[in-house]
Order: C-alpha cells, then structure tokens, then sequence
C-alpha cells in the first residue's frame, strides 16, 4: 500500500505531500490543472524515465519521495532528478539503490492500469501475458522458459562452433604454414632480450681481456715499463754519486716502479677471470634466426610466441569440433525433449485455464454493463518455437452482443469497452492480492448506467484493494474514503499547480463543480485548504 507521496520542484509542482488511507483515494481537478504531474511522479519514483526539463525554472533537482507498507513493513524510496543532467540518484531505506533492485519490488508495489493499458490489450502479445496470470500453477510457465532458455543456449553454443569451423577451415593451410614456421625457429618468450644480454656481456668480457692484456704487456713486455724503470733507477742512483739530488729521484723511481707492482697484480687478475661459457658464434646464429621469423611473420617475438600458442589452439579446436557438434546434437535433442514436454504441459495448462478466466470476465463484464449474452472466447493458434514444438498462443475474442461473429478486441472495442475489460482483468487478478491499483482515468468513454456500474466495481475493488482513481466523473469522485482535488494558480506571475485532501464540505463543492453546478453558499469559492505544490 501507498502511504505517502511527496514530490518538490517538478514542473508546476513546487512542494506537496499527500497521505493515501488504505481505500479509494481519488483525484479530481480541471484539465491541465496537473494530475499527470502527480502520474509522473508516481512513475519515476517506481524507474520509469523523465526529461530534466521537468525539474521546476530555477532549481537545481526535482525529489519525489514515496513511503510503501510491504510485508509489515515500511519502505522508503527517494529518488532525485538534476536540473543540469539529466541524471537520477534512488534511494531505497536510505540506502543507494539500483534500477534492477528497484524492478523487482515493482510489482508488488503499485499497478498502473491507464490509457496504455488499454492500448496494450489491443497486441496479441500481451494476451498471452494476462492468461499466464491465471495459470493453476505458475511454474508450468517457469519450466517451459527455462527449457526454452536452455535449448537457445545450447542452440547458440552449436551455431557459435559452426561458424568458429567455417572460418578457421578456409584459414587452417595458412594456420598450418605459420606454425610449421615457428616450430622451426621454436622461440621462448623474452629469448631475444636474454640473447641480446649475453651478446652485450661477451662483447664487454672480450673487450675488458683485451685491455688488460695490452697493460700486461706495456708493464711487462719486453723492454716493458718496468725493465725501463729498472735502467732508469740504475742510471739515476750513478748520477747520484755525483749529485745527491740525482740520488733522490733514483729513489722516486723505485718507488713509483715497486708501486706499479699491485697494478700487475690487478691486471693478472682481471685476466685470469673465466671468459664467457657460451659459444658467441651460436648466439649470433640464434638471434638472426629470431630476426628471420620475425621479419617473416612481421610480429614481435612475444606476440610470435602468442600467436603460436593460439594457432594451435585453434587447430586443436578444429579436429576435436566434430566431436563437440556431435556433443551439442545430443544436448539438442535432450533440451527439445524436455522443451516439448515443457510446452505440451503449458498449452494444455493455458487451455484449462482459459476455460475459468473467459467464464470469469464473462460475469465481471456483465457486472460492468455488458449483455449478459456477451461471449468471451480464447483463440489458440500455434506458433512453432523449434522444429517439431508448437506452442500455443492466446488471442482474446469477443461477442459483445448477439449475432455477431467472435472478432479480435482491436477490431471492435471501443475505448468505454477496453476500460471496463481492463477493469474486468484487474478484478479477477486482485484476488491474488496484487499491489495498489491506479486507475488512470479508467471510466474514459463510459456513461450512465454503465458508469454507475463501473464505479460499483471499482468500490468493491478498493475494499480489499488500496485504489488511486483519477477521474473527471462525480460518480466516481462521491465514492472516494480520501479525495484530493487539484487546482492551477497564478501568484505574482508564477504558476502553481496546488492540491488538497478535502473537508466534506470541501468535497460537495468539488462534487458540484464536476457536475457543473454552482457551489454552496457556505463555501467561499475559488479559496481552496492544503499545501501549494
């Protein structure tokens, strides 16, 4: 049930909160006084779509707010519309919600039969729908769709197969040479950067040896450094014997030349290290073999490597998909069994129940002023789901009156006689205890006796159904536990669309407009109580 609803800066709407009782609440007003707002709002708190043009001149989000009793329990839903985006935010319990979350509480919450309705039982499509509602058991329609579902998807896997084998048979020489050519090379992932490694690191080895040895030899070799410093010593120490200060610099030499000594040692050192223990040669050969293919394939090696793994792979696919086909033709077989089992009881399950609800519309239509000669009649046709599966599908014909032939709804309903069949459907389907209703105008078309007897009904309804009823009719509107009535004003230049929950009073002037009649002198006119929105 519908508890409270409260909407602020949408449209003509600047700030309104209505409290529904658990009954008949009906709205009434002008045209384009703005009860579609209150729809609209109703709709987008519930997921559906609005244009941020919508958002009230000036601010910066609309907010429509809805408190629900489900399951003894209070749920609170809020959802924000921007003025800048377009965007919406939902809120249910406080919490962010999602769209889906939102969609599975729908149903439960509130059913909106309007105009549309009416509409959507003009498609065969939908007849199918409402008979389904009135299955003895609802999960002989869960089995069939899940079988269905299932047999599509195996369907899918099998057509996916096939056209995997068609284009990978028209490639599978061409596969078959790229792979041949990369098993000759056969490459590693990251092979080329580690040949690449040892090649920099040999060059760097050779060219360290090369140097040492090449200071081995000024140092060493004959007429080396220091044979030369052991002359030079000897003459400088002879030239001291004459001149102490020659005799010095025979001892800087000496020094200098038992220092160069460690060097020697360093340098015998550094070549006595182990040489690379890799063949250079046969990385050279490898890495121009990695060049080859690369340039051959004109990839990188990694992706190389990659496309490899994936050819065979592919290949692999290739000679075991005779198998899976076969695999997946058994599974077809098995899943169409069970569809054709699964569709043999629905049919016989619609059949059965189209017997109760035809018998069942029959007695509400003539409630709502039908003959009670009119026929309701179920036209099965079979529509083939999968070679060998028909399934039925209902069609809703009528005899609204004597000597005429059954004919489809969309070729002779009138818009009075769609309202009252939707009316009928509600009725019968309220027994499940289906959610608030919100009748949208339902009595459009409709008049005298058969208004009377269309407000009857829906009174009934409201008894053991929350109602929401928009009308124009005061046969409808006298009828309501809660009226609310809707008015469009102008103050100082803006215009308003405001609404209030009438006083008795209130509700005989309402009455009295709706019929046309002048109000009650003990009610001021054009003064209107509640909340301006």
């Amino acid at each position: 049930m519908l508890e409270t609803l409260r909407i602020r800066n949408l449209a003509l709407i600047d700030d309104v909160e209505l409290e529904f009782c658990p009954g008949l609440n009906v709205l009434t007003g002008e045209s384009g006084a703005g009860k579609s707002f209150i729809l609209r709002a109703l709709d987008f708190i519930l997921g559906e779509r609005i244009a941020a043009d919508l958002v009230r001149p000036g601010r910066e989000k609309a907010l429509v707010e809805a408190v629900f009793h489900l399951d003894g329990e209070e749920l609170f839903l809020r959802r924000e519309l921007s003025a800048k985006n377009g965007r919406s935010r939902l809120f249910i319990n406080d919490d962010l919600g999602s769209q889906e979350r939102l969609a599975e509480l729908r149903p439960r919450l509130l059913m909106h039969t309007s105009q549309h309705g009416q509409q959507r039982l003009l498609s065969p499509e939908h007849h199918a729908e409402i008979l389904d509602a009135f299955l003895a058991d609802p999960q002989i329609l869960v089995s069939q769709r899940e079988a269905r579902e299932a047999l599509q998807a195996i369907l899918a896997r099998k057509a996916e197969v096939q056209r995997r084998m068609a284009g990978l048979l028209e490639r599978r020489e061409f596969l078959e040479f790229q792979l041949a050519e990369i098993r000759k090379v056969d490459p590693r992932p990251g092979e080329e950067e580690e040949l690449l490694r040892l090649r920099d690191a040999s060059r760097q080895a050779e060219k360290t040896h090369a140097l040492a040895d090449e200071a081995q030899g000024v140092l060493l070799g004959e007429n080396g450094l220091q044979d030369a410093l052991t002359s030079l010593e000897r003459a400088l120490a002879g030239l001291g014997e004459v001149d102490e200060g020659f005799g010095e610099h025979a001892r800087e030499v000496g020094r200098f030349r038992d220092g160069l000594s460690d060097m020697v040692r360093d340098l015998r050192a550094l070549g006595s290290h182990q040489r690379a223990d890799f063949d250079a040669e046969k990385v050279e050969k490898r890495l121009w073999e990695l060049q080859q293919l690369q340039r051959k394939l004109k990839r990188s090696l990694d992706s190389i490597v990659a496309m490899g793994e994936e050819i065979e792979e592919n290949l692999s696919f290739l000679d075991e998909s005779g198998l899976a086909l076969k695999r997946l033709e058994k599974d077809e077989v098995l899943a169409a069994k069970v569809l054709a089992q699964a569709t043999t009881a629905l049919n016989s399950a619609r059949e059965e129940a189209s017997v109760d609800l035809t018998a069942g519309l029959k007695s509400e239509l003539v409630n709502l002023g039908f003959s009670e000669h009119l026929r309701v009649l179920v036209d099965f046709r079979a529509l083939t789901i999968h070679a060998g599966i028909d399934e039925l599908r209902p069609r809703f014909l009528w005899v609204p009156n004597p000597g005429l032939e059954a004919q489809p709804l969309d070729r002779i309903a009138s818009g009075g006689e769609l309202s009252r069949f939707l009316l009928a459907v509600v009725s019968l389907r309220t027994r499940e205890q289906l959610p608030a209703l919100l009748f949208d105008e339902v009595d459009s078309g409709i008049g005298g006796q058969t208004l009377i007897k269309v407000a009857e009904r829906i009174r009934l309804l409201s008894e053991r159904q929350q109602v929401i009823l928009i009308t124009h009719w005061p046969q409808l509107a006298r009828l309501a536990d809660e009226h609310f009535a809707i008015r469009k004003e102008v103050h100082d230049g803006v215009t308003y669309t405001l609404c209030a929950s009438l006083s008795p009073a209130e509700r005989q002037t309402e009455l009295a407009r709706m019929v046309g009649e002048a109000p009650p002198s003990t009610h001021e006119p054009g003064r209107m109580s509640g909340n301006v929105i």
